[in-house]
């Protein structure tokens, strides 16, 4: 199985309660409390460690919630490379309230890096031996938009898949450099993506290809909820519809979907192959609670469950 490297410029520890109901300017007590190591590409790293993928995460973290972050990620089965920072990591916490079944997030920015510490990370990229880098996750405040374009400059010097998951003008810059593997949009960072309301299948696809045919990413997977999930390549486009499962937290879905689709083309499966395995991936996340991410044994059922993507046939 080739090599994965993950990269996440702004990572976070998830910290998720229960409370009986949510009120303003009162104590609320909460029950359950779960701390995960958060972030895009460490979720990545997650979901490829457990579905039993060789990967290497990299990620920027500083102060004392920057150690914390390290021993949560010391509990999972990968390898970690810490880029330090001066700012402190940050927190993001997810309450959900039982009584009326509604969540409440809060996702702070985070710190404020360096161009200083902006070149550690390149200057690291530099150094990979690996066949796959997923940058995912979000810039963090003071990195420059095109940071990730950069980041797949240095992969494709070091003949490296790069795989590409953000949005808006980090996602925008990414894509303009071309020579990307992969690029996993959901529906909402396609549409944001060209300005477009993208309604109808029809539309979706033909946007897809058009990234496709630019040669600014090799294969595109659009993902959209309840609704399934489109995947464009050189082939074609094939749409597959959600696998009927009950949700419980729709949390690290697409990390889930992305990891596992990474993890399948690592393991030198077909295209169609590895997105029917992000498909499974991301519906056996939303069946956890809280920020749990998808687990190998139903991946694996859901997969054998899945039905095989249909060929768009009028898109041309």
């Amino acid at each position: 199985m080739t090599s994965i490297a993950t990269l996440t410029m702004n990572p976070a520890i998830d910290v998720a309660y229960e409370a009986d109901r949510v009120m303003p300017m009162h104590k609320v007590r909460s029950h359950e409390e779960h701390y995960d190591p958060g972030g895009g590409g460490i979720n990545v790293a997650r979901v490829i460690g457990r579905l039993g993928g060789k990967v290497h995460a990299y990620y920027l973290a500083g102060g004392a919630t920057g150690d914390a972050l390290d021993g949560l990620l010391d509990l999972h089965p990968m390898e970690r490379s810490r880029i330090d920072i001066v700012g402190n990591t940050r927190i993001s916490t997810s309450v959900y309230e039982r009584e009326s079944g509604q969540k409440y997030r809060f996702v702070p920015s985070g710190p404020t890096v360096t161009p200083d510490e902006c070149r550690k990370v390149i200057d690291r990229l530099n150094r990979l031996s690996c066949g796959y880098l997923v940058a995912s996750g979000s810039l963090p405040l003071g990195a420059p938009d095109d940071f990730y374009r950069q980041a797949c400059a240095v992969a494709r010097q070091r003949e490296i898949k790069f795989v590409l998951d953000t949005s808006g003008s980090a996602f925008k810059h990414g894509l303009d450099g071309g020579s990307i593997f992969l690029i996993k949009p959901s529906l909402g960072e396609l549409r944001k993506l060209v300005g477009l309301p993208l309604d109808g299948i029809d539309a979706i696809a033909h946007t897809a290809m058009e990234i496709v045919r630019s040669r600014k990413s090799e294969y595109v997977a659009v993902t959209m909820g309840h609704e399934g999930a489109l995947f464009a390549g050189q082939s074609g486009v094939f749409f597959a519809p959600a696998l009927a499962v009950e949700a419980k937290s729709a949390v690290g879905a697409g990390d889930s979907f992305l990891g596992a689709m990474v993890h399948a083309f690592a393991a030198r499966e077909d295209p169609l192959a590895a997105f029917r395995y992000g498909m499974a991936a991301g519906a056996a996340a939303v069946q956890t609670p809280g920020t749990d991410l998808c687990h190998r044994e139903e991946v694996d059922r859901l997969f054998r469950l899945g039905a095989m993507p249909q060929p768009l046939r009028q898109i041309v």
